[in-house]
């Protein structure tokens, strides 16, 4: 005979004891909005009228707009161990990139899978160890780990967007033909899976290569005018580009229509460029800035302390800024730049 199991009457603590209910409602959004989204997360669960708002998308979206003037760097560390394996993220000012003034978020992972991790998208991040997958809030430490990808082949290629039109994150997934990839190799790529996130499945989609578009889910073949594979963000636009020479030359062909497939040349020397690298390390363009500033960061390890290189073109200026040495052991470790934080929760 089964017994009733009697519900308790007494209303949820964190409505009758909730002090932020007596507040004015937009009290407590000027307050979040002064919070990292780190101590955001914690209100969540302390304070049920302050989670309504948290998890409203028009909070992030204010949130995010604030935090969108305010760009970081993000720095993803993978600590090492026999015993536990530890992916920490340290979240740095743009202008003051110190580890003496920083927010520091840590996520357990499985000892025996290290996963690699995409550039960010609007504050969140997306990681990949083999078929699986994981995305997350580098800011509050939450992550979701998705469905397997469906294949039964090894190699996989991953990529992370945002759908500005339907508000929407995904994740697009391609099987490759050949399992191991060598430097200047063809790629060719036979399925194609978009995971959306909120639905809670993979979904196959037809498609040939090159550009994806995150809105009509569809590829656009893009003939490259050099067959170079890095492919950087050029002052808002898509560009393939060289690696720097000694002397600091960089050539870059930038997408200037896809439609009609044309592409400019651009040439740049960064001034004082061998006084300010390391010869003994290679280096790469990473990109530019929301604020116009283009920057090399070395590629070959190991880095101690941590150090890029900052070009403002616009008053022919260069520069090396370097980040404090991390005082922890790591096994490997990323900077992504023109992060921004943001309070929102993953959900499945």
């Amino acid at each position: 005979m089964m017994k009733r199991v009697k519900r308790s009457k007494k209303r949820d603590e964190r409505i009758v004891n909730d002090p932020f209910k007596k507040l004015p409602n937009d009290l407590n959004v000027e307050i979040l909005m002064k919070m990292p989204p780190r101590s955001i997360a914690r209100l969540r669960f302390a304070s049920k009228h302050l989670s309504s708002i948290i998890l409203d998308k028009e909070f992030t979206k204010l949130y995010m707009t604030r935090s969108s003037t305010q760009p970081r760097h993000l720095i993803s560390v993978h600590r090492g161990g026999s015993s536990m394996q530890m992916q920490r993220f340290h979240s740095l000012s743009q202008d003051h990139p110190s580890f003496s003034n920083h927010e520091k978020v840590s996520y357990k992972l499985d000892p025996n899978l290290p996963y690699e991790f995409t550039p960010p998208v609007r504050g969140l991040i997306c990681g990949r160890n083999g078929t699986k997958m994981m995305v997350g809030n580098p800011s509050t430490g939450q992550f979701l780990t998705l469905p397997r990808v469906k294949t039964t082949r090894r190699g996989i290629i991953s990529f992370f967007g945002y759908d500005p039109v339907n508000d929407v994150y995904k994740v697009l997934c391609m099987t490759i033909l050949q399992g191991r990839q060598r430097r200047g190799s063809k790629v060719v790529s036979e399925e194609h899976q978009v995971y959306t996130l909120a639905q809670r499945k993979w979904r196959m989609i037809e498609s040939s290569l090159i550009s994806f578009d995150l809105i009509s889910e569809e590829f656009n073949a893009i003939k490259l005018p050099e067959d170079i594979p890095c492919v950087v963000n050029y002052t808002g636009k898509v560009a393939i580009t060289s690696w720097p020479t000694r002397n600091g030359e960089v050539h870059l062909w930038i997408l200037e229509d896809a439609n009609k497939q044309e592409w400019s040349k651009v040439s740049i020397v960064v001034p004082s460029w061998i006084d300010l690298i390391d010869i003994h390390h290679g280096y790469r363009f990473r990109g530019t800035l929301s604020t116009g500033e283009l920057i090399f960061s070395p590629w070959t390890l190991p880095i101690n302390p941590l150090y890029f290189i900052s070009y403002n073109l616009k008053e022919n200026i260069a520069k090396k800024v370097v980040v404090e040495e991390l005082e922890e052991p790591y096994v490997s470790r990323e900077v992504y730049f023109d992060h921004v934080e943001s309070p929102m929760f993953c959900q499945m």
